[in-house]
This record gives structure tokens, C-alpha cells and sequence, in this order.
């Protein structure tokens, strides 16, 4: 039965769920001078994700993304996937890493149950890689990006957050790889958050100028399903590989969100921007609260907003990417 639905008809079919927020880069965009703990934290555990996703499964979430920080830095992340892929109605389990662990993790990850796999990788110039990530482990990601295809993905969803002066300049390149590579490259517009307001006015570009490029140069747009995220994706004949453009500025971006978050600490989150998270975690200690648990996720949807505000320079509370997943 179909339930998460808010009140301007969207339906939540696709759960973001943050497993930690500890990750080992330093990417400019999210986390420049590293993680930085905050006390002793207590991520959700292995039980507490099974009732979880449970719970949104039973009201027809469809799809789960797995992400940090760098999720793959729990050491029960391989028993996370097989979790959530175990889950009845799960159709879709993914995850977003760096991919400093892909090479040789993958085939694991593979046979526990994941489906899709993005991976960050900002520029293809391994000086670039490593001034926008703080990381010179450029060539350990390529590696496992082949390692993903050897596992058995037929597809990677490769992530570059556009940045202007360092990787803008990029797209012939990016377009070279994925000319004979099943990839599909998908540019995300840099996001101000509380804590990267000067980054944000020094190097945000438009995703609409890569837009703009692509169907000159004869790239079409794709349908989407309707438990994909937000990218808008083009294909052209010439190439194996797809682009995808994320654009949280566009014009009604937000009016087919059908994606809802849940933190590493527990809060569900309606918006990556929102301003503040609904607790969940006294409601995954047994598995007698499901019922609790689909009505506070019923309540919550309540409060969902029409819009995200960042076009008008409302950031909401959240001071950087990591901290709910991205």
C-alpha cells in the first residue's frame, strides 16, 4: 500500500539513508578541513536500518541509497547492503561513495545485493582530483570504477560537482571518457550550504550552460522512472555513456521531489536544505513500533514544503553535505 504522499501530491517512493557521517576526504564543496568528530557519536545499527527500512518499505518506498560521509567506511557495511536488499519491497539498493574502497570491495558489495553504485570523481586530471578532494588516490578510484564492471554493473553513475575555475573546464574530457564507457556522468550544480557561502560565490556555474552545450551538440533528454533522483539525463547516439544534470536552481526542481532522508543519527529529513529533522530512533529499538513508525512518517510529511528556498538564498540548517548524506 502506497502512504508517503505530502500534501502537494508528491509520493516518496526513494529513501536517502545515511549510514555515517565520518568520510576520509576533504572535498572543498563539503568538508575542506576534514571531519571533525562531534563528541562520541552512535550511528544507527545494523537492527535499528533493518526496521527502518522496513518501515518506508511497507508504505511503498521502493529504492534506498546508501550514504555517508563514506559509508564504506563502516566495518558492517557488506551486512548493510545484504540488509536493506533483503527488505520485501525493496527493488533498488545503491550507494554513493568516493571509491577509495571500490577496487576491492565491489564484487562483495555485488553479491550482498547492490544494484547501483555512484562514485565521486570531480575532475579527470589527477592534480585537479586531488586539489578539489584533498585525497591523491585518483587512480585507486579509476581502478575501481573497472572494478565495478568486472563485478557485474553494467552501468556507473560517476558524480563531478561543476565548479567554476577548477572543473567547468572539463567537459570535453568527461565526453571523451564516456564514449565508449557505460557511464553515466552526472554534473551537479555546487549548493550553498551554512558553512560555504564565500566557495559557493567563487565557483558556482549552471548546470543549464552544460545543458545548453549538450543539445547543440545533439544530446536528447530521457524519461525518467518514477523512483529515479533528480538528474535529468541525456543520451546521444555516438556514445555508450549518458549525462546527467543535477540543478537544484532550475525552475520547478523541487516539484518532482520523490526522495525523503534519513540521518546516520536517526532524523528523518524532508529536505537536504530543511531546518530541522523529526526523530525516528526511539522508534527502532524492537520491532513492535512499526505501526508508530509509519504514523510519525505520516505526521512529518505534513510539514514538507513546496520548495527548497535556495533561490532565495535560504540555506536551512544544514552546515555541510556530509552531515545528512548529500
Amino acid at each position: 500500500m502506497f502512504e508517503l504522499q505530502d500534501a502537494f501530491a508528491r509520493k516518496f517512493q526513494y529513501l536517502r539513508l545515511s549510514v555515517t557521517d565520518v568520510c576520509n576526504f576533504k572535498c572543498q564543496y563539503c568538508l575542506p578541513d576534514g571531519y571533525m568528530p562531534d563528541g562520541r557519536k552512535s550511528f544507527l545499527t545494523l537492527d535499528e536500518i533493518r526496521r527502518l527500512v522496513h518501515g518506508f518499505a511497507a508504505m511503498g518506498t521502493s529504492k534506498v541509497r546508501i550514504t555517508g560521509g563514506e559509508p564504506s567506511l563502516r566495518k558492517d557495511f557488506t551486512q548493510i547492503i545484504e540488509t536493506v536488499a533483503a527488505t520485501p519491497g525493496i527493488e533498488k539498493v545503491a550507494m554513493t561513495t568516493n571509491g577509495y574502497r571500490m577496487k576491492k570491495q565491489v564484487a562483495d558489495w555485488r553479491q550482498a545485493g547492490l544494484t547501483a553504485i555512484n562514485v565521486s570523481v570531480d575532475s579527470l586530471d589527477p592534480r585537479m582530483f586531488h586539489q578539489i578532494t584533498g585525497q591523491n588516490r585518483f587512480h585507486e578510484v579509476m581502478d575501481g570504477i573497472d572494478a565495478a564492471f568486472v563485478a557485474g554493473f553494467e552501468q556507473v553513475k560517476v558524480n563531478a560537482v561543476l565548479m567554476r575555475g577548477l572543473n567547468d573546464g572539463d567537459l570535453d574530457r568527461f565526453l571523451a571518457w564516456i564514449k565508449d564507457n557505460p557511464i553515466q556522468l552526472r554534473f551537479i550544480e555546487l549548493m550553498q550550504t551554512g558553512e560555504m557561502d564565500e566557495l559557493f560565490q567563487r565557483h558556482h556555474v549552471r548546470g543549464a550552460v552544460i545543458k545548453a552545450i549538450l543539445l547543440q551538440q545533439g544530446w536528447q533528454q530521457k524519461l525518467k522512472a518514477h523512483n529515479d533522483g533528480p538528474a535529468e539525463v541525456f543520451w546521444h547516439a555516438d556514445y555508450k555513456g549518458e549525462i546527467g544534470l543535477i540543478m537544484p536552481y532550475s525552475k520547478d526542481f523541487c516539484a518532482s521531489c520523490n526522495r525523503l532522508r534519513v540521518s546516520s543519527l536517526g532524523k528523518l529529513h524532508l529536505c537536504l536544505f530543511g531546518d530541522y529533522g523529526v526523530d525516528l530512533r526511539d522508534l527502532l529499538a524492537d520491532d513492535h513500533h512499526q505501526a508508530d513508525l509509519q504514523r510519525r512518517l505520516r505526521e512529518a510529511l505534513v510539514d514538507k514544503k513546496a520548495t527548497h528556498f535556495l533561490h532565495e538564498g535560504i540555506t536551512g540548517m544544514t552546515p555541510h553535505l556530509a552531515s545528512i548524506g548529500g
